[in-house]
């Protein structure tokens, strides 16, 4: 209970005047949907105390059993270095980041930092996190598929797992997808192909818990919408497909010229043993 304050209202107890406090409200709530004991609760670290440990105090005193398994306290998202909040200005939602940045870029910008730290949100590192995964893609690009589960050298798997059990270290993670596209990038460039499409093969395994990785490389690659001013997918494919013809011709001039131009639209164009392939620059 807190002290009753003058045209709120309260109720009559032993000790005095008083009302419900905020701690109860948690309490009540909690247990009603997920039982006397569950697995995760949530919150930032401003809410350790009073608020967490007093939910604690009354649920365990009340019920005589655990309350919660396990606590996380993650950290808060802060624009230009203030916390994000409504009384501020500076609040917006998911889905109005989701209007200009693909649901993957702003999955892999949140898991880019551990969860107990502060994140800071801005467009600058949104296309950072857009940058990351080019990189990612772009290693696993052309790569044939993998046939089954084989071996791989090396101590990735071991890696990878250690810094995720290690409180959920989602960025020492992501650094070992990094290490591992530069390894695949070399086998690649060596001519070691299907080494290189077993190591991308265990990547995208391993990536999978994060939810990254999951997509075709290409249709990543190709899929940042085009918006206002920008050269359509039809446009690029009708423009890549009169390059081919030009380079089958041996009109060298002209196909430069069509590379150049895509490129002053922001379309990389690539030339391999497959084909022709491209993607969005970033």
């Amino acid at each position: 209970m807190e002290a009753g304050q003058a045209g709120r209202g309260g109720l009559a107890v032993t000790l005095g005047e008083g009302r419900p406090g905020w701690h109860i409200e948690c309490s009540a709530m909690s247990m009603k949907y997920l039982g006397e004991t569950f697995d995760i609760h949530g919150g930032g670290p401003d809410l350790k105390f009073p608020h967490h440990e007093n939910e604690i105090a009354q649920s365990e005193a009340a019920t005589g059993h655990e309350f919660a398994r396990y606590w996380m306290h993650a950290g808060a998202v802060r624009v230009n270095k203030e916390k994000m909040s409504k009384s501020l200005g500076n609040f917006f939602t998911i889905r109005d980041v989701l209007k200009t940045h693909p649901a993957e870029v702003i999955r892999f910008f949140l898991v880019s930092s551990h969860y107990r730290s502060p994140i800071d949100y801005s467009e600058d590192s949104l296309n950072e996190a857009r940058q990351g995964l080019d990189r990612l893609y772009n290693a696993l690009a052309g790569l044939p598929p993998a046939v089954g589960e084989k071996p791989v050298s090396g101590d990735w798997s071991e890696r990878f797992e250690n810094a995720m059990l290690d409180d959920f270290n989602s960025r020492e993670a992501i650094a070992v997808l990094f290490d591992m596209a530069r390894e695949i990038n070399r086998l690649k460039k060596d001519g070691r192909t299907d080494e290189a499409s077993d190591l991308g093969a265990l990547m995208v395994r391993l990536a999978e818990p994060l939810g990254v990785l999951q997509q075709a490389p290409e249709a990543f690659l190709q899929g940042r919408k085009t918006g206002e001013g920008r050269i359509s997918v039809e446009e690029i494919e009708a423009l890549i497909q009169a390059r081919t013809e030009a380079r089958a011709r041996k009109d060298w001039a002209e196909s430069d010229r069509i590379r150049d131009l895509l490129k002053e639209k922001g379309v990389l164009v690539k030339d391999g043993r497959e084909g022709t392939t491209w993607q969005w620059e970033a």
